[in-house]
């Protein structure tokens, strides 16, 4: 009998093993807390449930496309802003998502595509140096624009995700009409001209969420653009640092499958895991971003607190100008373009 316990053990062990090799899954995200904090909601537990999961950190969508067009694909999924995905799409770069696996009946509205699965809701804030403007920080984009009222240096995203609906709600442009003013050159051109404006006080184009998160927990700037997710994870490693949800961008970060995929199968499986709310449920413990999946907020593991702090919460995310995808999806190319000839002027 001890034998046979043995034996089986062994088996049993063995078959365990295989099941993790037969599932493995490659994924690529962009480091520091954000990564830090998807891994212990997302991927570890993912990992516990018979994934056999390598993590790597990437430079963003063009990295796919190198991947992708030179037909040496070594990612299986990777973590996206909504927009770069959707622009990401409609070149072919991605695999389209088979929801008769991956269960999205209870996604809150608009965060999945046929390309891109809603991992979280975040925005883009803006955030200051409370040891330079105490509590009385800046309350709209018109103040991050004045310098007179609020001295000091700003950092601003070097990308063009999340950078040109600022500028045109400091120029005055009301939220609701932010798209139709952008949905044009002159419009984006009204845009880039703004941020040129502010780009003498500007020390720092940052190019990653790690990057700005640092810039404010060190004290190098007074004012920056950001995602409030790592705002909070600053604050929380003693950082003087605050923010607004006023007219902050609401947006979500979102799973793809790059073209060709070594792993499709198993990445649709990890996806279709990653996605249930009891591991959504998880990710505020380790960062302020807000599940997509609904079902996380009734699992009892989200106090209200924590709900009062996440951007999809309804208080905050009337405050705000959801993204649109649709305009990512037709002028980010274009927009991206013209605002780098600016930052290389």
């Amino acid at each position: 009998m001890k034998q046979t316990g043995v034996l089986t053990l062994a088996a049993s062990l063995l078959a365990t093993t295989a099941l993790a090799e037969g599932r493995k899954v490659t994924i690529a995200s962009w480091g520091g807390s954000y990564q830090e904090a998807q891994s212990k909601a997302l991927f570890e537990p993912a990992a516990a449930a018979g994934f056999d999961v390598k993590q790597e950190t990437y430079g963003g969508m063009a990295d796919v496309r190198l991947q992708v067009q030179t037909g040496k694909v070594t990612l299986d999924i990777v973590a996206s802003g909504s927009g770069s995905a959707a622009r990401a799409g409609a070149e072919g770069l991605l695999e389209k998502l088979d929801y008769s696996v991956i269960d999205v009946s209870d996604f809150y509205p608009g965060l999945y595509t046929d390309y891109c699965l809603g991992g979280d809701v975040f925005s883009t804030v803006y955030a200051w140096n409370t040891d330079t403007y105490g509590d009385n920080g800046p309350q709209s984009w018109a103040d991050f624009w004045d310098t007179e009222k609020f001295p000091g240096s700003r950092a601003y995203r070097g990308g063009v995700a999340g950078a040109l609906e600022p500028a045109l709600m400091a120029d005055g442009v009301a939220p609701a009409d932010v798209y139709k003013v952008l949905d044009s050159e002159e419009g984006i051109q009204r845009a880039i001209d703004k941020i040129r404006e502010l780009r003498p006080h500007i020390e720092v184009f940052w190019s990653s969420g790690a990057q700005h998160a640092q810039l404010m927990k060190d004290g190098e700037v007074d004012m920056t653009t950001g995602w409030n997710g790592r705002f909070d994870t600053a604050a929380a490693d003693g950082g003087k640092v605050a923010y607004s949800f006023n007219q902050a961008l609401l947006d979500y970060d979102c799973f793809a499958i790059p073209k060709g995929a070594p792993n499709r199968d198993n990445a649709m499986a990890f996806l279709a895991e990653i996605s249930k709310p009891e591991y959504q449920d998880d990710l505020p413990k380790y960062i302020t971003y807000g599940p997509t999946n609904k079902k996380a907020y009734e699992t009892g593991e989200i106090d209200a607190a924590t709900a009062a702090m996440l951007p999809s919460s309804p208080e905050n995310a009337a405050k705000q100008l959801p993204i649109s995808l649709e305009w990512y999806a037709k002028w980010e190319t274009v927009a991206a373009e013209m605002y780098q000839e600016m930052l290389t002027e």
